[in-house]
């Protein structure tokens, strides 16, 4: 199978974009424990740009309304702002976005990716990286944690 994938994604990426570092995640938990409709229950009625700033932040285009925090499309995008507004607030950069990635059954970001809109004042994008590597939790088991996601406050923030 990723013989087949490695030589079909040629005929759809550019080959700059592949590398001896690129990774192929092909259904990496090798079954579904939860799938269909059980595993991607709950309500999406809310249009996700209401919660993406008018459009300002970008996204995947899925909801985050109706879903719990295990959901990385919810809890990551939660993380990535946390993480945007204290390197902001730390006087890093006056503008900052994070892009976030996941594969199912990966603990750990496929991709990240920070933007800071040529504002970034002191680091360079690899010092970015390591100060959000080094001081934010980035599995979600542990963003869900760092972040108190359990909390029951979605009624609340639901509009």
């Amino acid at each position: 199978m990723k013989r087949l994938w490695k030589k079909s994604s040629n005929l759809f990426c550019q080959r700059e974009w592949i590398n001896e570092n690129t990774k192929y995640f092909i259904n990496p938990t090798g079954r579904f424990v939860i799938g269909g409709p059980h595993g991607d229950c709950g309500l999406t009625g809310r249009k996700i740009i209401v919660d993406t700033y008018g459009g300002m932040a970008r996204h995947g285009g899925g909801a985050f309304s109706g879903k719990d925090p295990s959901k990385v499309d919810r809890s990551a995008t939660y993380l990535a702002g946390y993480v945007a507004k204290n390197v902001v607030a730390a006087g890093i950069a006056d503008r900052c976005e994070l892009q976030l990635s996941y594969a199912i059954g990966v603990a750990e970001p496929t991709s990240i990716s920070i933007e800071t809109f040529g504002t970034g004042k002191k680091l360079v994008t690899q010092k970015f990286f390591e100060l959000v590597r080094n001081h934010f939790e980035l599995r979600p088991k542990g963003l869900i944690a760092m972040l108190d996601l359990l909390r029951p406050i979605y009624r609340q923030t639901a509009a």
